[in-house]
């Protein structure tokens, strides 16, 4: 174990990790990166499939958008953001409200994607209160969503071994069945989505006097296992809440800028929602940073006297960063000139044929794919699609074993996953399928009994 190692174990304490495993898998050391690889301490590379947590969408350290960054420094550094502006916030504002649809005027900044959506509820809350409407309270979100971190996020998504000891601190909210289609009776995706939106459709006719929004991740569920659902799903959630008065949250912190071939995932269905929620591949991954964009008619009902008390009583020490903001107005440019979504559009056919081709492994139930984030589920029965019972191992297995070859893949239990940079090529994506493919013959059912 190298010295550094050392440190970081005597006083670090990482994120999603049981630190008594780092007694025998320490964490690896990355000394830097480039483009889509990690390059460790010892000489080894990786490629980062997943984006280091799915934020990096042009590859680490981009040119452009590190000289945003460094340009940016010789002006401005940091300033609070109430009773002051700069100009990467305005740019910045005025970039996404014109790449957003035309319903989304304001933006109101945050510090990360869990903070997004708080804003996001919070404001929707606010606004029913602000208009007297104070018996709309409740929110309602899909089973297997993830939104986040924080206590009001994690009370709108589905309950799993990574917040079930939080539950105590959760407030209520409804949550209706994810159009799920591998692990439901419905035959295919349309069907499925119907289905599903059908119970929405009862919930919402029901309760939709105490309902103030409902959150919902566009087309993917990441956390929840990478499920992706038929876009008509999506477009009847959208004329649901409007139908009942309800506020639509689109949590594109994970799939917007690209990621699913759309620039937002929300275009999948024509969505125009009442709040969109961005982070992640906002900066690349290089500054924290997360935006709350919503519509005029929202905005306008906080304005009033200050004894109104209609005032949005909310902000973070970091709101609208200068450095992040240009890191952002950086990626974007990217996005712009290297024309990313024809390139992911070129190299998706590619993409997902080879994502198919992991079916014929006997311990690969599904695969799933959309743009370029791809996914397989791997059951114990591929007939009767029952999963293993210690998807832990799994994960563990094929963790270890794809470092062994080069790739840093994190399954989510049993499910291994890919989200690439938009930037990869046909030829490391060929390279990547090869090495997972070692992967997945080096290990077989028996390694995750």
């Amino acid at each position: 174990m190298s010295n550094w190692i050392e440190r970081d174990l005597a006083h670090n304490w990482h994120p999603y990790t049981q630190m008594k495993e780092c007694e025998t898998l320490p964490p690896l050391f990355i000394e830097k990166a480039e483009g889509l690889k990690l390059y460790d301490d010892e000489g080894n590379t990786y490629y980062d499939t997943i984006s280091s947590w799915w934020c990096n969408i042009h590859g680490h350290r981009h040119p452009r958008i590190v000289r945003a960054i460094r340009d940016q420094l010789d002006s401005l550094d940091h300033i609070l953001f109430g009773g002051f502006t700069h100009q990467p916030a305005i740019e910045l504002s005025e970039k996404l409200v014109s790449m957003t649809p035309r319903n989304l005027n304001r933006v109101f900044y945050g510090d990360n994607g869990s903070t997004a959506i708080e804003i996001a509820m919070k404001m929707s809350f606010q606004y029913w209160h602000n208009i007297g409407r104070l018996n709309k309270h409740k929110f309602v979100s899909l089973d297997y969503g993830f939104h986040g971190d924080t206590v009001g996020t994690m009370s709108v998504s589905g309950l799993d071994i990574f917040n079930q000891v939080f539950s105590p601190l959760f407030f209520p909210a409804f949550k209706v069945p994810t159009p799920y289609t591998y692990r439901s009776e419905e035959a295919d995706d349309l069907s499925c989505a119907i289905a599903k939106a059908a119970i929405l459709e009862d919930l919402l006719e029901k309760h939709h006097d105490e309902i103030a929004a409902m959150v919902i991740e566009p087309m993917v569920l990441g956390a929840g296992g990478m499920i992706m659902y038929h876009a008509e799903y999506l477009w009847r959630a959208r004329e649901l809440t409007r139908k009942y008065g309800v506020h639509l949250i689109c949590d594109e912190i994970a799939v917007g800028f690209g990621r699913t071939g759309k620039m937002f995932a929300s275009e999948h269905a024509n969505v125009s929602p009442d709040f969109m929620c961005l982070s992640k591949g906002l900066t690349s991954g290089t500054l924290p940073i997360s935006a709350t964009l919503t519509t005029n008619e929202i905005y306008n009902s906080f304005l009033g006297d200050y004894s109104e008390y209609k005032t949005f009583f909310h902000g973070h020490t970091y709101t609208a960063n200068p450095i992040a903001c240009a890191a952002a107005l950086g990626s974007i440019a990217v996005l712009e000139e290297e024309n990313s979504l024809a390139h992911v559009h070129k190299i998706t056919p590619h993409f997902q044929k080879g994502i198919k081709e992991f079916e014929r492994y006997s311990y690969v139930g599904e695969s799933r794919s959309l743009g370029l984030i791809g996914a397989l589920e791997l059951v114990k029965n591929k007939e009767t699609k029952e999963p293993f019972e210690d998807t832990r191992k799994v994960s563990m297995t094929i963790y270890r074993i794809g470092l062994k070859h080069g790739l840093l893949l994190r399954p989510m239990g049993s499910v291994v996953y890919l989200y690439l940079p938009l930037c990869v090529t046909e030829d490391e994506l060929s390279d990547i399928f090869a090495r997972m493919h070692s992967v997945f013959e080096e290990v077989s059912q028996e390694s995750f009994s």
